[in-house]
């Protein structure tokens, strides 16, 4: 009998690419949009209407999806958004809608999910977090704290579910080729201080993109953590990222230095 996965922001990004991979590997796909009669005729997976910002569209979304299907097996929480900007210019109300969005949304639906993964005794939670919720770089404050939150409170609820054999696990992508800075939110009122720093964020920003990596070592690495029975939680995916990683462990001094002297030299 083939699983049943969820996977939220099912219609752009990440979250396209993992939903159209799992449905050709055999799996019964469940995707979420905000305005999910946009894309349904597009794609080759159901879609329902789910909005991470509605306390109504999350409170209503078991309802629906258990309509769909009889049972869930898997959930993927992929959807959220970038905000990009210096976190001075960035404004506080911007920044809220950015954790509200990236961790409390998650949040609110993966606890809509619980006491069905619960009641059956097996589930696996698979959440889409970013190596900046492990590194943090400059120009992505607030989305780096998202991405951070996740992490830990993901870890904490790995403890919690692990007597209802439910699995908790993060996929923690570097840089891929994705739409996500198409896609981002980024700060409009400027501080000329910054003007330098901008600049030199902009360069390398552009040059980081046009270097990485096809989004498939992505959807590979969600199918294998899928697939593993007690995956591990943390499951980095990228060039360099568990050098990052250690230079952050032990060597945070040196990390840092070697980031500044990246950004000077554009």
């Amino acid at each position: 009998m083939k699983q049943n996965i969820l996977v939220t922001g099912a219609s752009s990004g990440f979250g396209l690419l993992i939903a159209n991979k799992l449905h050709q590997n055999g799996y019964n796909v469940i995707g979420t949009s905000r305005n999910p009669e946009k894309y349904v005729a597009q794609l080759p997976f159901k879609m329902i209407a789910l909005d991470l910002d509605s306390e109504q569209s999350i409170s209503s979304f078991s309802e629906r999806l258990f309509k769909e299907i009889p049972q869930l097996d898997i959930l993927i929480n992929n959807a959220g958004f970038y905000v990009s900007g210096i976190a001075e210019e960035t404004p506080i109300e911007l920044g809220r809608q950015q954790l509200e969005t990236n961790f409390w949304g998650t949040i609110k639906v993966t606890n809509a999910v619980l006491p069905h993964f619960r009641k059956q005794k097996s589930g696996k939670i698979i959440t889409v977090g970013s190596i900046v919720g492990l590194v943090a770089f400059p120009n992505a404050a607030y989305y780096a704290a998202s991405k951070h939150a996740l992490e830990g409170y993901f870890k904490s609820l790995r403890y919690e579910l692990n007597e209802f054999n439910i699995d908790v696990a993060m996929i923690e992508p570097a840089a891929f080729k994705t739409n996500i800075l198409e896609n981002s939110t980024a700060t409009i009122n400027k501080i000329a201080d910054y003007n330098s720093l901008r600049n030199k964020i902009k360069n390398f920003s552009d040059e980081l993109f046009d270097k990485a990596e096809d989004p498939i070592l992505v959807l590979n690495k969600v199918l294998k953590v899928i697939q593993k029975d007690k995956p591990k939680f943390r499951n980095i995916v990228g060039k360099g990222t568990t050098t990052l990683i250690n230079l952050q462990h032990f060597a945070a001094g040196f990390l840092e230095k070697n980031v500044l002297k990246k950004l000077n030299n554009f």
